[in-house]
C-alpha cells in the first residue's frame, strides 16, 4: 500500500527491511508531532522577552547653561538637557491674556521667556482651529458659531530645551488681565482703563473661564511601550466663576528602552498627580500664582532599564535537532516495543 511507503521504523527481517501500513501511519504521527514542536518552538524563538531592571539613575551637573548653548540641536545629547514639548488650548482665554513663564520669573510676560527660549526652540500663541476648540470647549457651540467662539481661544504650542533638573511650567491668565478682571468684579471699575489702558476688556466685566485641554506634554524622547498620561486631558474649572488653577505633579522615570536589533533609547516614563485648586484657596494662602494652569516636574533618582532579548540562535538550533531527533527515537523504541510485545503474545498463543 501507499502509506507503507513512509514508514521510516521498518523492522529487519532476514536482511532485509519489511515496511508495515502500521509503520507508514506511526511515522505520519511522529512527523506531524515533530512539525508543531518546530513550529512552537520557531515561535517561542521569534516572540521576545521582556525584562525590566531599576538602577541609580546618573547624577546631571545642575550648571547654569549659556542660553546660547541651548540653541545648538546637538547639545540634549550629553544629557544635561532635555527638550520639552507642550500643547495646550484654552476655549475661553484670548492670547492677549494668557501669560506663560518657566520657573516663575522667567515669563513671557517679562520678556524673558524669549530671552531665554528662542526659536526654533519656545512657545506660540495662535488662535486654535476647529479641532483643537471641539476638543477643549464644553460644548456651548454649533457648527454656525464655532469660527467665531474659536477666535476668543488661544492655543499655545511648541518645544524648549530645558536642564535636567526639577522646574515648572505655567500657562496661567496674565498679570494685567487679572487685576483688570478682579477690579470689574470687585470695585466695578476698570482700573486699567483708568490709568490709560485703552484696550477692551476682554472678559466683558467677568471673571476669566480657565477651562483648557491637554492636547499633549512630552518630556523628552516618550516610551514606545506605554501611554502618556499628560495626553489628551481635560482641565474643566466647573465652579461658578470658572477660575481655578489645575496643579499637576509630574515624575519623570528615565529609562532606557531597548528592542532587539535596535539601538537603545533614552526614554522618561511619567507619573502624575492632579488636582485642582480653587480660589478660595488660593486667597487663603496668599498665593501669588494665578489661576490656569501650573505644570511642575521632578526627576526620580531611580532609572528603568526596559529591554527586549531573544533566545540564543545556538540553543535555539540545539532544541530543534533535539526535538526532531527525540521525536524519531522516542516512537522508534516505543514502536519497537510493541512489536517485540506483539510478537511475544502471538508465540506464547501458538
Amino acid at each position: 500500500m501507499a502509506l507503507r511507503s513512509y514508514d521510516a521504523f521498518a523492522k529487519p527481517i532476514d536482511g532485509t527491511r519489511e515496511r508495515s501500513v502500521s509503520g507508514g501511519f506511526i511515522t505520519l504521527l511522529a512527523s506531524s508531532a515533530a512539525a508543531l514542536l518546530f513550529l512552537s518552538q520557531l515561535i517561542i524563538y521569534i516572540r521576545t522577552e521582556t525584562r525590566h531592571s531599576m538602577h541609580l539613575a546618573d547624577s546631571v551637573p545642575s550648571m547654569l547653561f549659556d542660553p546660547n548653548q541651548r540653541k545648538n540641536p546637538n547639545f540634549n545629547l550629553a544629557g544635561h538637557l532635555i527638550k520639552v514639548r507642550l500643547h495646550v488650548t484654552f476655549p475661553h482665554l484670548p492670547c492677549g491674556s494668557l501669560d506663560y513663564a518657566q520657573d516663575g520669573g522667567i515669563s513671557a510676560s517679562k520678556g524673558l521667556f524669549q530671552h531665554y527660549h528662542s526659536k526654533p526652540y519656545t512657545f506660540t500663541t495662535r488662535v486654535p482651529t476647529v479641532q483643537e476648540y471641539k476638543l477643549a470647549a464644553v460644548g456651548g457651540y454649533n457648527d454656525q458659531n464655532i469660527h467665531t467662539l474659536r477666535k476668543n481661544g488661544c492655543t499655545l504650542v511648541g518645544t524648549i530645551i530645558t536642564p535636567r533638573v526639577g522646574g515648572s511650567l505655567s500657562v496661567t491668565v496674565s498679570p494685567d488681565s487679572w487685576i483688570r478682571a478682579t477690579s470689574m468684579m470687585t470695585f466695578g471699575l476698570d482700573l486699567s482703563r483708568m490709568m490709560g489702558d485703552k484696550k477692551p476688556d476682554p472678559f466683558h466685566g467677568r471673571l476669566p473661564n480657565v477651562t483648557h485641554y491637554l492636547h499633549d506634554v512630552t518630556f523628552g524622547e516618550p516610551f514606545p511601550a506605554g501611554t502618556n498620561p499628560l495626553q489628551g486631558v481635560h482641565h474643566v474649572m466647573d465652579n461658578e466663576s470658572g477660575v481655578a488653577l489645575a496643579n499637576v505633579a509630574v515624575k519623570l522615570v528615565p529609562t532606557t528602552y531597548k528592542r532587539t536589533f535596535h539601538g537603545a533609547k533614552e526614554t522618561y516614563q511619567a507619573s502624575v498627580s492632579r488636582h485642582i485648586v480653587q480660589p478660595e484657596t488660593l486667597a487663603a494662602q496668599h498665593s501669588t500664582l494665578l489661576p490656569g494652569l501650573m505644570l511642575t516636574y521632578d526627576f526620580t533618582p531611580l532609572a528603568v532599564k526596559h529591554m527586549e532579548i531573544r533566545e540564543n540562535w545556538l540553543v535555539f538550533l540545539s532544541s530543534l535537532v533535539s526535538i526532531v531527533g527525540g521525536v524519531f527515537v522516542t516512537v522508534g523504541l516505543v514502536s519497537g516495543c510493541l512489536v517485540d510485545s506483539a510478537k511475544s503474545i502471538a508465540k506464547k498463543i501458538d
